[in-house]
């Protein structure tokens, strides 16, 4: 059995497990769909109707043997609080906005957090390196929520220098999409930048107290290329590690982000779905999520290939 069937098996289980937790979970939460739909006044054979229906009043087993039945052959449902498709709602309205949104997230992420932890090895000891280190660390331990209800106060409605909320698709409008995505974007990206800058520092001040780097160095090139080429690289490997590793997160804050910025994702999509108890689209949410989750697991993998070309040959 080769690796890329072991991975894919190890993929599938992975799904199924999530999809069964996820599921028994959400019909153990409190709450009744029906009343939700039906309001305050309802007859007994409305309600007893509604469930049918729905198929509310089979057993629980049952219910997630027809709901995984037909998701894996893409038929996700219809809202019944919207009346939309669920695969619509969530694959092509929601999630390219909360992908927008943790790509901006992490392109400023690895574009300020990269430079400055490099800036904190290279004058370790120094004013430089305290700064970074103590702006890493303040920005990792900042709660995000938090952070974005001050950003909206400071920016939005002081200064007015951005929208408090909304959004406008990137692909649409670029310009005035990234606009829009500014603030949510800041308000994920400060806590990996802060992580970015840490594993940084940290690793690069371990790799050039390696020989191989005195070697290099004792050869007479300059320093920009014994760091930017010979250390940055094997600086890479545990950079990686924890960029992926911590993907995850950006879907988890984009969940708290989107419902402060009223930004239609995935976040905003599935708490909205929580509170009307709406199960199909809930469990759409959590299986994209996963799905991402296992994506960056697998991309992390091939990364690795790449960087070491030790792994190549395995």
């Amino acid at each position: 059995m080769n690796d890329a069937l072991i991975k894919l098996l190890q993929t599938l289980l992975v799904l199924l497990i999530v999809s069964v937790v996820a599921f028994f979970f959400l019909k153990m939460a409190p709450g009744d769909p029906v009343m939700l739909l039906l309001g305050s006044e309802y007859s007994p054979q409305a309600y007893a109707r509604l469930m049918h229906e729905l198929g509310l009043d089979q057993p629980v087993t049952v219910q997630y043997l027809h709901w995984l039945g037909r998701f894996v052959q893409g038929d996700w449902g219809i809202s019944y609080v919207t009346r939309d498709n669920i695969f619509k709602q969530a694959v092509l309205q929601a999630l390219p906005v909360t992908l927008s949104l943790a790509t901006l997230s992490l392109l400023m992420a690895l574009t300020l957090g990269i430079p400055a932890g490099l800036l904190a090895a290279l004058f370790r000891g120094r004013w430089v390196d305290g700064l970074v280190s103590s702006l890493s660390v303040l920005g990792s331990a900042f709660p995000s929520f938090y952070l974005g209800i001050i950003l909206i106060w400071v920016f939005g409605v002081e200064l007015g220098w951005f929208p408090t909320m909304g959004f406008v698709r990137p692909w649409d409008d670029f310009w005035d999409g990234l606009y829009h995505l500014a603030l949510p974007a800041i308000t994920l990206a400060v806590y990996y930048t802060g992580l970015i800058a840490i594993t940084t520092r940290s690793s690069l001040i371990e790799v050039l107290n390696q020989p191989f780097i005195a070697a290099v160095r004792a050869r007479g090139e300059p320093m920009a290329r014994v760091v930017g080429v010979h250390a940055m690289r094997n600086v890479m490997m545990p950079l990686v590690t924890v960029i992926g590793l911590q993907l995850g997160g950006l879907l988890r804050g984009a969940v708290m982000t989107e419902v402060v910025f009223a930004v239609p994702g995935l976040g905003q999509m599935i708490t909205t779905a929580v509170l009307s108890r709406e199960y199909g689209v809930v469990q759409a949410g959590v299986m994209l999520t996963a799905l991402f989750f296992v994506a960056v697991n697998l991309v992390v993998d091939q990364t690795y290939r790449f960087l070491d070309p030790r792994l190549r040959a395995r």
